[in-house]
């Protein structure tokens, strides 16, 4: 299999085993004569799959993060741009040696989801219930009118 790896193993970090060994070796270009190496710049973190939707008031993010640790997940906000950064450490109970088949993503893992529109990014929240966080990010009303009073000095 020459070329970047699926959506599918880059989620899960798997590869297929007749190909490894060629991939490897494709990795291996040599920078000094002028080629690139566009796999180096993959990166080797998973992708976290989302849901983005909206309601009337806000932009709702939702993503699995189920054995994710709250201390190890970072969420950065900005108003057109969502990022959630985070890691699942896997249990070293079983030694690699063990194992008939193995498709779980643990390690890194990283999401930047563009906004379809503004928001405010100090009024979001986001929860976690059952492995499932949603991010909750109010748009910003470009039709409200604020009207203050001229104070004199």
């Amino acid at each position: 299999m020459k070329g970047k790896r699926s959506f599918f193993e880059r989620l899960t970090g798997s590869m297929p085993a007749d190909d490894e060994e060629q991939d490897i070796a494709d990795d291996r270009e040599d920078t000094s004569i002028g080629k690139t190496n566009w796999v180096d710049e993959e990166s080797d973190e998973g992708e976290l799959s989302v849901d983005v939707y909206q309601t009337p008031d806000a932009i709702i993010v939702k993503a699995m993060i189920a054995s994710v640790r709250p201390d190890d997940l970072q969420i950065s906000i900005t108003r057109d741009m969502v990022t959630i950064k985070g890691k699942r450490e896997e249990e070293k109970t079983v030694s690699e040696e063990d194992y008939y088949h193995k498709e779980l993503y643990w390690g890194s893992f990283t999401r930047t989801i563009l906004l379809p529109q503004e928001v405010e990014p100090e009024e979001a929240e986001a929860v976690e219930k059952h492995g499932l966080l949603t991010i909750t990010l109010p748009k910003i009303d470009k039709k409200k009118v604020a009207r203050i009073k001229v104070k004199s000095s």
